[in-house]
C-alpha cells in the first residue's frame, strides 16, 4: 500500500489551483475502482461501466466541452488531467481518447448547432459514446489514399461503400465518425474527403473484431461498409474540407494518447518503486542497490520530461495556436518513456513482473501500441524535420 504522495502529484508539471483540485478529485474516483477491478472487467470481455458511468456523473469525461452543450467549460489541459489520472489507477481507459476526445473535440468545432446539441451532452454524460474511422490498410499514415467512398444518393444524402481496420470501440458506441472519400466533391485533383456521422446501428454497417495483444477495456474492429445510407444532416463541416478539419480531433487525440501513455507510466514506475522498498533480498530494500534505482531514477525523469511537454501541447491548442508541433514530439516522448519506465517495473518485479496479479505485464500491448498509434514514430521524426528542422520533404 502507497503511503505517501502519488507521482502524478509532482509540482514539476505547473497546474492551477483549479486543475489541481480537478487531478484530486479524478484521482480518487479512479483509485477507489483501481486495477484490480480494471483487469477483472477486461478479461471476462467486458467494459467498465462502472467507472465510465462515475467519471460521466462526476463531469469529468466532458471537462472540455463546451458548458452549453453539457460539458464543464474547460479545455483539453483538463482532459488530459482526467486521463492522466484514470490511467495512473491502473486504468487505462482508451474510449477517453475515442469518444470525448476525437468526437467531442471534432463536433464541437465543425458540427452543426443541432448536431452538437443531439450528441455532445450525451458525450460529455458518458451516457453516449462516439468511435471514430479513418485507418485503412492501403491508406496508412496518407490520408489521400483513402478508398472508402461516399458517393452522392441524388437526394441529399450519401451511400458510404467501403472498410475500415483498427477501429477501436465499436462494440460499445452509438455512432461513428467515418472519414470517407466524397466522390461528389472536388480538391484541385485530390481525393477529397468528408467526415460523417453514421448511426449504430445501421443498413449495411458490420464489423468483426481483430485478434490482438492489445488487452484493454476496448476491442479493435475490421469496420465494413455495404453502401451505407446517410443523409445531409450527417455530414461534418464542410463536403471536402475533411481532411483540414479531421485535424480538430486528431492532434487532441495525439495528447490525450500522451496522457494514456504518462498515466501507464506512472502507474508502473508506483508499482516497481513501492516493490523495490518492500522487497528485501540479502537484508536490505532492493531499491537501496544503484542497479535497481538509477534506472527507476531515469524512468522517472524521462517521464516527467514527457509530461511537462503535453501539458505545454494542451495549452497551446487551447490557446488556439498551432498544437502540431507539441502534440506530435509529446506522443513520441511519451511513448517512449512509457515503454521504458512500464519495461523496467516489469524487470524490478522479476518473475512476478510477468504474473497478471501484480498488474503491470498486461499493460504491456497497451504500451506498445502507443508507439505505433494515433501516429507512428516514423511520422512523427518526419513532421518534425519538416516542420520544426525544415529540412527537404521525403515522401
Amino acid at each position: 500500500m502507497r503511503t505517501h504522495e502519488p507521482l502524478s502529484a509532482s509540482l514539476l508539471v505547473p497546474e492551477t489551483e483549479e486543475r489541481h483540485a480537478l487531478r484530486t478529485a479524478v484521482r480518487g474516483l479512479a483509485r477507489s475502482y483501481g486495477r484490480a477491478y480494471f483487469q477483472s472487467v477486461c478479461s471476462a470481455g467486458g467494459f467498465p461501466d462502472e467507472l465510465w458511468n462515475a467519471l460521466g456523473s462526476a463531469g469529468f469525461l466532458g471537462v472540455h466541452i463546451p458548458e452549453e452543450h453539457g460539458g464543464g467549460g474547460g479545455g483539453l489541459a483538463d482532459l488530459v488531467v482526467v486521463m492522466e489520472e484514470t490511467a495512473a489507477a491502473g486504468c487505462p481507459l482508451q474510449m477517453i481518447v475515442i469518444s470525448p476526445t476525437i468526437a467531442g473535440s471534432i463536433l464541437s468545432h465543425h458540427a452543426t448547432e443541432a448536431m452538437r446539441r443531439e450528441w455532445l451532452p450525451g458525450i460529455a454524460s458518458g451516457r453516449r459514446k462516439v468511435a471514430f474511422a479513418i485507418t485503412e490498410p492501403d491508406a496508412g499514415t496518407n490520408t489521400h489514399r483513402i478508398s472508402t467512398t461516399a458517393t452522392p444518393d441524388g437526394a441529399g444524402g450519401w451511400s458510404i461503400s467501403g472498410s475500415k481496420h483498427w477501429t477501436s470501440g465499436l462494440d460499445e458506441a452509438d455512432a461513428l465518425i467515418v472519414v470517407a472519400r466524397d466522390a461528389g466533391a472536388s480538391a484541385d485533383g485530390r481525393a477529397a474527403l468528408s467526415m460523417f456521422l453514421v448511426p449504430i446501428p445501421s443498413r449495411g454497417l458490420s464489423f468483426t473484431p481483430i485478434d490482438s495483444i492489445v488487452r484493454g477495456a476496448e476491442r479493435q474492429f475490421v469496420t465494413f461498409f455495404d453502401s451505407v445510407p446517410v443523409t445531409a444532416e450527417s455530414l461534418i463541416g464542410a463536403s471536402g474540407a475533411g481532411l483540414a478539419q479531421v485535424f480538430a480531433g486528431l492532434n487532441p487525440e495525439r495528447v490525450a494518447a500522451a496522457a494514456l501513455a504518462g498515466g501507464i507510466s506512472l502507474f508502473a514506475l508506483e508499482r516497481a518503486t513501492d516493490y523495490a522498498r518492500d522487497r528485501v533480498v540479502w537484508s536490505s530494500p532492493i531499491g537501496a542497490h544503484q542497479g535497481v534505482a538509477h534506472p527507476l531514477a531515469k524512468a522517472y525523469i524521462d517521464v516527467q520530461l514527457a509530461r511537462l511537454m503535453n501539458a505545454r501541447a494542451a495549452e497551446m491548442i487551447d490557446s488556439g495556436l498551432d498544437g502540431g508541433e507539441g502534440a506530435n514530439i509529446a506522443k513520441i516522448a511519451s511513448a517512449d518513456a512509457c515503454l521504458a519506465a512500464l519495461d523496467q517495473a516489469i524487470q524490478v518485479h522479476g518473475g512476478n513482473g510477468l504474473a497478471t496479479e501484480y498488474g503491470l505485464a498486461d499493460l504491456w500491448g497497451i504500451a506498445r501500441m502507443l508507439k505505433t498509434a494515433p501516429v507512428s514514430r516514423e511520422m512523427v521524426l518526419n513532421y518534425v524535420a519538416v516542420h520544426s528542422l525544415g529540412l527537404p520533404k521525403s515522401y
